[in-house]
């Protein structure tokens, strides 16, 4: 683990659906807290139709940028699941049938009705990649250079995500800490300000809030060094404090 470098990943949401409001999306949470943990930040989101020409440009943009780059949506048996064309169109590659992911999916449906062509279509993959482990449909995840194909469908994609942990190059975790207080961001903010700039390694981010009729905000501490976020969350809330607000540890 190189401590020094900040690793940074980016995420492409595919999908129509998600696009016109059918679908919520729950993955980029999901993603960028897992990512955290290996000590990458997600940098970057980027929501995509089904259209191949949008999706290789956001492929080429997002991972030219970005150490790592991760896709969630049409890697599925339909017409529409598209991504690994649109991957393999960006990288200038032939899509072909990954021979493990068809004994996988073979295995999968010996007593679901078989292997038909919707379903060998999961086993298609950039000419070259790898695979991501799937425990709970059987179909697996792609990887292919710094890129990595995951399903849509979001209890899937932590198990291939949890497949993953471990196996990423990244630095130190970004840690946290929150405080909350009753305070108008406008009244403040010179506080935030001042308290960020005299800690060099930590970043504050301030979210306000209203509720029954009353403005506050939660002011979240973040570094990578323990000792330094300590150091300015104490500080942030002494700030405040003197400036006649109540804080609580944990945010309101």
């Amino acid at each position: 683990m190189n401590d020094q470098k900040i690793w940074t990943a980016a995420l492409i949401v595919i999908g129509d659906e998600i696009l016109s409001g059918r679908t919520q999306d729950k993955n980029i949470a999901q993603v960028a807290a897992w990512l955290n943990v290996q000590g990458i930040r997600l940098a970057e989101v980027r929501v995509v139709a089904d259209d191949m020409d949008l999706i290789a440009e956001a492929v080429n943009i997002l991972r030219a940028r970005n150490d790592y780059l991760f896709t969630t949506g049409g890697i599925g048996p339909t017409h529409d699941d598209i991504t690994v064309d649109a991957v393999a169109a960006a990288l200038g590659l032939a899509v072909t049938i990954h021979p493990e992911a068809r004994a996988i999916l073979e295995q999968y449906y010996a007593t679901r009705g078989g292997l038909n062509e919707g379903r060998l279509r999961m086993a298609r993959v950039p000419d070259g990649a790898e695979l991501i482990a799937n425990r709970m449909s059987g179909a697996p995840g792609i990887r292919i250079e710094n890129i990595y194909m995951m399903a849509g469908v979001p209890h899937i994609t932590a198990g291939m995500l949890d497949a993953l942990t471990g196996t990423l190059e990244g630095g130190a975790p970004l840690l946290s800490a929150t405080l909350g207080a009753w305070a108008p961001e406008s009244e403040i903010a010179s506080i935030l300000r001042d308290t960020e700039k005299a800690h060099d390694s930590c970043v504050i981010g301030s979210y306000p809030f209203f509720r029954n009729g009353t403005v506050g905000a939660n002011f979240v501490v973040r570094s990578t060094e323990p000792h330094e976020l300590e150091t300015c969350r104490a500080a942030l809330k002494a700030a405040l404090e003197e400036a006649g607000y109540a804080v609580t540890d944990g945010g309101i």
